[in-house]
C-alpha cells in the first residue's frame, strides 16, 4: 500500500497496540480513513524483532492475545515467539487489515499545525497529513546498549538480545552475557550446551518462581475451536487470579513475605552451590523488579561452565571483557541482554507539539499522560502502552484494548460534536498523575527497596499501573470530553474550554 498525502487518523506501529488501535476504529466504522504505518517489512512489533533462543511470553496466552481475535491454536499456555508472530499476523488476514497497513515506513518526525488542527508528518516515504495521531511504537521496541569503555575495540562479535545474530553460531564459544532479566533468563539456558563457556553479569538479582507451563493437547484446542465459549471461560479464570497478584503487590504488601518465602524455596532446592545461591539472592521485595519466571533459569547458573560475575561490568578489551574488581575474562562473544528505554521511548523525540517542543522536552524524563493516553500540548495525539500503563500481574493487551476503546469513544464525540481537535487540559492531566503517585506510593513497585526500570531519570514512576486493570478499562470505558479543550469544526473555528465555553475565536 502506498503512504496517501492526506489522511483522517494515523497510526504509527503495527504491533499488538497498533492493531488494537485499528481494529477498534474499524470495528466501529469500517469505512473510517485509517493507516497504520510500520518502520519494518511486516507487522508484528517487539514479536517480530525478538527472535532470541527460548523467547517466549511470561503472560498465559489465553490472557496474552485480542479478546475479539482468540486463537484455539496456541500449543503451550505460554506462547513462544514464532506463534506470537503467526498470530499477529493471522490477526491481520482475519480481520483484512492489510490493506490499511504501510510497511518499510518510519516516521521520522510529526509536527502539530495549529492553523490546520492537522499533524504533518514526514516518513521514510514520504509526507503525509493526518487530522489524529496515534502513537502505537511500544515501550520495549529499541534496545539498550549501555556505553562501555573499550566496546569498540573488541575483536569478537557484539549483539543485543533484541537484535539476535542467527548468523553467528556460538559453538564452542566463551561467551558473556551481560544482563540478567527476562530476555537472558529465557535465551542463557537455551545457549549454554553450545557455548564453551558462558560468564554472565549480574548487576541485581531477580526472584524467580517456577514457570507452569504446560503443552496444550490436541483434543482441549478442538474444544476451544468447537466451543468457543469454553476458552473465554479459562481467559476469565486467568484474567481473575492475575488480577489477584495486585492484592499482595499494591494493596497487602504485608503478604509479601510468603512470596519471598516460596521464592527462596524455589532458590535452595534448585541452586546447591552456596556461593551462587546467595549471589542470586535479593536484598528486596518480591515484585520490586520484574518477577521472572523460569525452570530453568537457575540451575543453568549452578552449572561449573557457568561463572555468574556481580561486580559488574567496567570495560571490554581486545579480547574479552574485565569485570569492575579487575578481572578479565576472555570471551569470543559479548551480548547485551540491557533491555530498553522505556521511560524515554524514542518516538517521544519525533513529535512536536503546539508550542513546537517535543514531546520528551515536555516531559524533561518524567512521562506523564491523562489516563495514559493523551498529553497537554499535543492536540489529537493518542498514546497506545502511554505512561503509567505498564502491568507487573497481568497482560498489557488488556490495556491496550481498553485505551483502543477511549480512543474510538473520542473520534465518535469529535464526529458528534464537530470537533476539529481535543487536547487535554493540564490540570486534568495534573489530577489523573497526582492520583497515580498516591495510588503509588504503598505499592513493591515504589517501596519495595529496589531500583527499577520502572523509575525515570527523576525518581518517579512514570512507568507502573498502580492497581487493577479493571479500574483502568472503567476509567478509559468512555471519553471524558469535559476535561479537554475543544476546537470547533465551525468556520470560525471557536475554541471552548473544559466547560464547553468559547475562550478565543
Amino acid at each position: 500500500m502506498k503512504l496517501q498525502e492526506r489522511v483522517d487518523v494515523l497510526v504509527v506501529g503495527a504491533g499488538f497496540a497498533g492493531l488494537a488501535a485499528v481494529a477498534k476504529i474499524l470495528a466501529d466504522d469500517p469505512r473510517a480513513d485509517v493507516v497504520v504505518i510500520e518502520r519494518a517489512s511486516d507487522v508484528g512489533g517487539t514479536w517480530r524483532d525478538n527472535t532470541y533462543p527460548g523467547c517466549a511470553c511470561d503472560v498465559p496466552t489465553s490472557l496474552y492475545s485480542f479478546s475479539f481475535a482468540p486463537s484455539p491454536e496456541w500449543s503451550h499456555t505460554f506462547a513462544r515467539q514464532p506463534e506470537l508472530f503467526a498470530y499477529l499476523r493471522s490477526v491481520v488476514e482475519r480481520l483484512h487489515l492489510k490493506d490499511r497497513i504501510v510497511t518499510n515506513c518510519e516516521l521520522q518526525s510529526a509536527i502539530w499545525d495549529e492553523s490546520t488542527k492537522r499533524w504533518t508528518v514526514q516518513t521514510t516515504n514520504g509526507a503525509t497529513s493526518a487530522r489524529v495521531l496515534i502513537a502505537a511504537t511500544g515501550a520495549l521496541s529499541t534496545p539498550k546498549i549501555p556505553d562501555v569503555p573499550g566496546i569498540d575495540t573488541f575483536e569478537g562479535t557484539v549483539f543485543h538480545s533484541a537484535t539476535w545474530d542467527h548468523e553467528h553460531d556460538l559453538t564452542d564459544e566463551r561467551v558473556a552475557v551481560i544482563g540478567t532479566g527476562a530476555s537472558a533468563v529465557q535465551f542463557v539456558p537455551e545457549i549454554v550446551d553450545r557455548a564453551q563457556r558462558l560468564t554472565v553479569f549480574q548487576r541485581t538479582p531477580a526472584w524467580v518462581i517456577p514457570r507452569l507451563d504446560r503443552t496444550i493437547g490436541r483434543l482441549e484446542r478442538a474444544l476451544y475451536e468447537r466451543i468457543p465459549a469454553t476458552h473465554r471461560a479459562v481467559r476469565a479464570v486467568i484474567y481473575g487470579y492475575r488480577e489477584a497478584y495486585v492484592t499482595v503487590l499494591a494493596d497487602n504488601p504485608w503478604m509479601l513475605p510468603a512470596v519471598k518465602a516460596f521464592a527462596k524455596l524455589n532458590l535452595r532446592r534448585q541452586v546447591k552451590n552456596p556461593a551462587t545461591r546467595a549471589a542470586l539472592t535479593p536484598d528486596y521485595a518480591p515484585g520490586c523488579k520484574r518477577l521472572l519466571l523460569s525452570n530453568d533459569w537457575l540451575p543453568t547458573l549452578d552449572r561449573p561452565d557457568v561463572d555468574l560475575v556481580t561486580s559488574g561490568l567496567a570495560s571490554v578489551t581486545e579480547n574479552g571483557v574485565v569485570d569492575a574488581s579487575g578481572r578479565h575474562h576472555q570471551v569470543d562473544t559479548i551480548i547485551f541482554a540491557t533491555g530498553f528505554t522505556p521511560t524515554e521511548p524514542p518516538v517521544s523525540h519525533l513529535l512536536r507539539g503546539n508550542d513546537g517542543r517535543t514531546l520528551a522536552q515536555h516531559w524533561g524524563g518524567s512521562p506523564q499522560a491523562h489516563r495514559g493516553t493523551t498529553v497537554a500540548g499535543f492536540p489529537n495525539l493518542f498514546l497506545m502502552y502511554g505512561p503509567n500503563t505498564n502491568l507487573g500481574h497481568s497482560s498489557i493487551v488488556y490495556m491496550l484494548e481498553s485505551q483502543a476503546n477511549y480512543l474510538v469513544s473520542a473520534l465518535n464525540a469529535m464526529k458528534r460534536r464537530g470537533i476539529a481537535a481535543v487536547e487535554v487540559v493540564e490540570s486534568a492531566q495534573r489530577q489523573h498523575n497526582s492520583w497515580v503517585d498516591a495510588e503509588l506510593e504503598g505499592t513493591v513497585w515504589n517501596a519495595g527497596g529496589c531500583s527499577s526500570w520502572y523509575l525515570d531519570a527523576n525518581g518517579r514512576n512514570s512507568t507502573m499501573w498502580p492497581t487493577y486493570t479493571f479500574r483502568f478499562r472503567s476509567m478509559t470505558r468512555e471519553f471524558d470530553l469535559a476535561n479537554y479543550r475543544i476546537v470547533s469544526d465551525a468556520p470560525d473555528s471557536d475554541t471552548l474550554d473544559s466547560d464547553n465555553e468559547v475562550v478565543s475565536a
